[in-house]
Formats: structure tokens, C-alpha cells, sequence
């Protein structure tokens, strides 16, 4: 398996090794986020879950959702630059967290062993304590201005006002005290009762509305998974809320249409037919939101027609302005942190698992009684329609703020299958999820990578607005970049795209796992499972 820590990817080994299956290690896994990676990991936040497990496959939706006292302007006025009324900031940015319930539910319809073995690792690594790695003292550095704002956050992981350094030892004996409460007995220990009414107190206390009812209020739903075949793969992946899936879908789609394979593998015909793809992909993006107010679905920016049209119109000479180019529209019309983890067992089972508080550390408040910070996820809704988010994406009025809707995400989870491998993957980093999430794909399926290196090659980016293409350093050569720019492309190079963690079941039984280079991950498996430990 593979995840953002090596005491995660631990965690999911040991139940593994116990017996368990892929739900249970994924579990496993996510719960030990919480502890060691608190800036994405969480109890406070929400994610998504793709499964395939004796041939079904499966999807999880635990996103967070708008609490019952949210309104359609309550950012109007602040676009997120005070710690009381932002989109960013304080736990008015705070959705109403989904993680206690969706990995709960997760493991009580497919998992194997028991809920208190599965939560055990989590328990031990907040009661016992764990080193805190350079990538996590690097963050907590970076981000000292956000938790120093609240002295319940600070005291914690700012102690004497001061970021831990790596190599040093922390323990979290009320988030231990919170996570056995959990394994005792289930989400009722966070979203009933005592850890309930501290939620509510502690938003209360510095402005936010997320009351304990709407925490008794969430329920996880257990949505159709995203099906297409791309390049001689099944291919399955989240759908709305979140639009990972249907940008993947659309992207491989239209790679397919435009004989993307047949260019020169590092020649300007690849990454000019990746933007032209992207930017439509991404402007289709703008209608879709929560499912049950989404102006489009997957079924109709997946159609075969619509991807047809959406083909016909790219140019191998020239770029499209993003301007040029219009979302879907209904027939008779014309951030950044988050965590991703794959698992693959001896039987073939598959979970593509992630979460995320959205920005680094969430809204930056810490539940004092509980042990964990909130998520800041309601900057994912058009707190402004027509106005860039934290991750400079643009977003319509069908992901408008409203009382109990679930914002639009660009998770992609995802899991792919052909010829008895099996394949799962996935990434945080916000918009740039699906796209890094594609070219890990394509290198594996079209080019025949090794894993390693699918993982580990440079990578690009476009979003259709603003109109930029993106570069990771080494991802274009000088002769490369040239053309793109004769072709009409502005280039920008620098900041990574995905943190892609995947997982490969092949023909012969034997899984790899890899994890991304660009991040703090960490890959193994067992070795009944694999010729050696990755």
C-alpha cells in the first residue's frame, strides 16, 4: 500500500499482516493520518472512497457538507482574509466534517476484522507518540501565522510558540482519548454528545455556525461509481460531488479522439494536446456541484456525442484561448492539502482513499476536548460565483453556497483493471488532482513505465482559467517550451502537480506500491504479497 507517512502505510501493513483486507488497511491507514499528518489528515474533514472487491465496484461519498445555518452570501463581504468571517479561515470556514461516519461506514459494510483492531494503530501512535518527519515540521513552520491564531491550535502544535522540530517525539493524549472513545464506539463518540457540544462551542467561541445537530445530522452516501474504458482498461472513479472522475473520464477520453499516443512521446504534440484537453475539461467543470444541483452529470460530459464535439475543435497548431472556450450547457442551449491512499490485497481487492481538510491544517482551529482541526472546505463552494478559489479555480453558480449541499471537490480516487491487474491511484493537490492523477495513468497504460518511474516523471498542468500552462522543472526541454509558445501557450514553470500514491496488482499476483517522490509518502508491502518490500 501507499500512503502520505510511513507510520500510515505501517498501519495499514499491520492489518494487512492480521488478516484484514483492502478496506481495512485503508481504514487503518486513514485513521494513523490523522495523527501524524494533521495538516490533511483528519476526524475533521471528509474525502472520498472508490472500491472494487469481488468484482463490484463501489463509491463513498463522506464530503463534508454546508452546516443548516449556512447562506448563499455569507462570504460576500470577506473572501477569506479574517479569522472571523472567511472562507479560509475560522471555522465559519468549516463544513460539517464527514470522516467519522464515511470511514466508519466503510469498513462496517466491507470490512473484514473487527472495528477495534482496524482503529488500534491510530490509537497507539496519538497514546505512545510518533517522530515528527521534515516534511511536517516544514509545514508547521510555513504555517505558524494560521495556528498561532487560535491559543487551542497552538498549544498543541505550537508549543512555547514554536513548531516542532523533526526528530522530535509528540504525543496527543486527547486525540488518543478521542480516537478510543471512536473505537468503543463508533461515530456517535464524535458527532453525539460530549466531542458533539465541544464542536460546537469551539466554532461558537470564534465565530462559525457548525453546530452539534449538524453533526448528528450527517449521513455518508454510497453513490455510482464513474465506468469507462480507456486505452484497453476499465476504468472506475468518484463522481459528484466531486469532479475528479469526470475531468479523468474526459481526459482520456478526448486523448483517445485526438491520437494522443501516436504523438512523440516528449515532443510539443503531447503536452499542447494535454492543455487543449484540460481546458475544456476544466470549463465543463464550472456547471457541476453538489448532484443534487449540478447542471450537468457525468452521463452527459461523458457522452460519446459530447466528447466527439469537444474533440473536433482542438487544434495540433494552435492553442485555443480559455476565453473560446464555453461549458457544457443543457440540451436546446449553446487547495491545497489534502491526502490520498491506495491499497491492493493478496485478493485483488482495491481501495483508492482520500481526504482532506482542503488547506494546509484546515480553518486552523483545533476542537480543544477533541484533538482535532476543523477543515476549511466551505472555500470549495463559489463562495463567489465567477471568482477564483484558493486553488485559482473558477466555479459556477451550481456549486453556490447553500444549507446542507456538499461543495464541489477535485478529488479522483480511482481504480483501473484489464487482464487480471489491477491498478489503484490517486493524489491531493487541489486542482491539479486530476491531472497529475492522468499522467501517472497514461505513463503506466500507454507508455509501459515502470511504476517508479510513471511516479517520478515531470508533469504538467492546465485549468482552463487562468489561462496558463503549467510546467514542474525538467518537464519541458528549452525546444519543447518554444513551441508551445509559438503555438500560442503561456508557460510557467514551477510547483508540483499531484502527489500520486498507487498501488499495482499484476498478472502474477505480485503488488508494488509507490509513492511520490514530490511529498512525505511512503510505500510497502507485504511479502507474501510481493518478491520484495518497496
Amino acid at each position: 500500500m501507499a500512503s502520505a507517512a510511513p507510520d500510515a502505510t505501517e498501519a495499514g501493513i499491520e492489518v494487512l499482516g492480521a488478516g484484514g483486507n483492502a478496506v481495512d488497511a485503508a481504514v487503518a491507514s486513514a485513521l494513523a493520518l490523522a495523527v501524524v499528518h494533521p495538516n490533511a489528515g483528519n476526524l475533521g474533514g471528509g474525502g472520498f472512497a472508490v472500491i472494487r472487491s469481488d468484482g463490484v465496484v463501489r463509491t463513498l461519498d463522506f464530503r463534508e457538507t454546508a452546516p443548516a445555518a449556512a447562506t448563499r452570501d455569507m462570504f460576500m463581504e470577506d473572501l477569506g482574509q479574517s479569522a472571523s468571517g472567511g472562507s479560509l479561515v475560522g471555522p465559519l470556514a468549516a463544513g460539517v466534517p464527514g470522516s467519522p461516519a464515511g470511514l466508519y461506514e466503510l469498513h462496517r459494510r466491507l470490512g473484514r476484522l473487527p472495528w477495534s483492531r482496524v482503529v488500534a494503530p491510530a490509537v497507539r501512535l496519538a497514546r505512545d507518540g510518533f517522530v515528527v518527519n521534515r516534511r511536517l515540521a516544514w509545514k508547521l513552520e510555513g504555517s505558524k501565522d494560521l495556528l498561532s491564531l487560535f491559543p487551542e491550535t497552538a498549544s498543541v502544535w505550537l508549543p512555547e510558540g514554536e513548531a516542532p522540530l523533526a526528530g522530535t517525539v509528540i504525543r496527543l493524549p486527547v486525540l488518543a482519548r478521542t480516537l478510543q472513545a471512536y473505537s468503543d464506539r463508533g461515530p456517535e463518540a464524535i458527532t453525539i454528545g460530549e466531542v458533539a457540544r465541544a464542536i460546537e462551542a469551539a466554532s461558537s467561541r470564534h465565530g462559525g455556525v457548525l453546530t452539534a445537530a449538524d453533526l448528528a445530522e450527517y449521513r455518508p452516501v454510497w453513490r455510482e461509481p464513474i465506468r469507462f474504458e480507456a486505452f484497453g482498461w476499465e476504468v472506475a472513479s468518484m463522481g459528484l460531488p466531486s469532479s475528479g472522475g469526470i475531468i479523468l473520464g474526459q481526459t482520456l477520453g478526448l486523448l483517445e479522439r485526438v491520437g494522443w499516443a501516436d504523438k512523440a512521446r516528449f515532443g510539443a504534440d503531447r503536452v499542447h494536446l494535454l492543455a487543449e484537453v484540460w481546458r475544456r475539461a476544466y470549463a465543463d467543470r464550472f456547471q457541476l456541484g453538489d448532484p443534487a444541483t449540478s447542471v450537468a452529470g457525468w452521463r452527459d460530459l461523458l457522452a460519446e456525442a459530447w466528447l466527439d464535439r469537444r474533440a473536433a475543435d482542438i487544434l495540433i497548431e494552435r492553442a485555443t484561448p480559455s476565453d473560446e472556450i464555453f461549458a457544457w450547457q443543457p440540451r436546446g442551449q449553446e487547495k491545497d492539502e489534502t491526502t490520498h491512499l491506495s491499497v491492493v490485497d493478496a485478493d485483488g481487492g482495491a481501495v483508492a482513499l482520500t481526504t482532506t481538510l482542503n488547506g494546509n491544517f484546515g480553518c486552523g482551529l483545533l476542537v480543544a476536548e477533541a484533538g482535532f482541526l476543523l477543515n476549511n472546505e466551505m472555500d470549495d463552494f463559489a463562495a463567489r460565483p465567477g471568482e477564483p478559489n484558493q486553488f485559482g479555480l473558477i466555479q459556477g453558480e451550481a456549486n453556490a453556497v447553500a444549507p446542507g449541499k456538499r461543495m464541489l471537490s477535485s478529488m479522483t480516487p480511482t481504480i483501473a483493471w484489464t487482464k487480471g491487474r489491477v491498478m489503484a491511484l490517486g493524489a491531493p493537490g487541489g486542482s491539479r488532482i486530476p491531472t497529475g492523477t492522468a499522467q501517472v495513468f497514461l505513463n503506466v497504460v500507454v507508455d509501459g513505465d515502470e511504476l517508479q518511474a510513471a511516479v517520478d516523471r515531470a508533469r504538467v498542468h492546465h485549468q482552463w482559467r487562468p489561462d496558463v500552462l503549467w510546467a514542474e522543472d525538467d518537464a519541458l526541454s528549452p525546444e519543447t517550451r518554444a513551441v508551445l509558445e509559438q503555438r500560442g501557450h503561456t508557460v510557467m514553470i514551477g510547483g508540483g502537480v499531484g502527489l500520486v500514491q498507487v498501488v499495482v496488482r499484476g498478472l502474477d499476483g505480485v503488488v508494488e506500491a509507490v509513492a511520490d517522490p514530490r511529498g512525505p509518502g511512503s510505500a510497502a508491502v507485504l511479502r507474501s504479497s510481493a518478491k520484495e518490500k518497496k
